[in-house]
């Protein structure tokens, strides 16, 4: 499920993503950290399965998530911006909290009330 978060600036690289966040809730079915960048699929309850873009692999590696971080069937709450195209499940990853742990990808684009 999806859920409005909090606005997040435009940047260069971004503008295929909303500018406001959103949290999704899911279950993680893939984990990709092959380069350019690493990415996850994500099952959510109501709405099939995401793919969830992380940063590049040395920015992933540097907030913490490296190989062995999560695996298939672990629960995630990610916190993004999704694609503006409404039917393309996809989103660009600021925060990923896998199993209690936070890993914050970009910290310098999480928006806090």
């Amino acid at each position: 499920m999806v859920y409005p978060a909090f606005a997040a600036f435009a940047h260069h690289g971004w503008t295929w993503a909303e500018e406001k966040q959103t949290e999704l809730t899911g279950t993680i079915r893939t984990v990709m950290i092959a380069p350019p960048h690493p990415a996850l699929e994500v099952e959510t309850a109501s709405d099939g399965v995401w793919k969830v873009e992380l940063g590049n692999p040395r920015q992933t590696e540097r907030s913490g998530f490296v190989e062995g971080s999560a695996k298939p069937g672990d629960e995630i709450v990610v916190l993004g911006n999704r694609s503006l195209d409404q039917n393309e499940k996809r989103m660009k990853a600021v925060r990923i909290t896998v199993a209690g742990k936070v890993f914050d990808i970009y910290p310098d684009r999480i928006e806090t009330n």
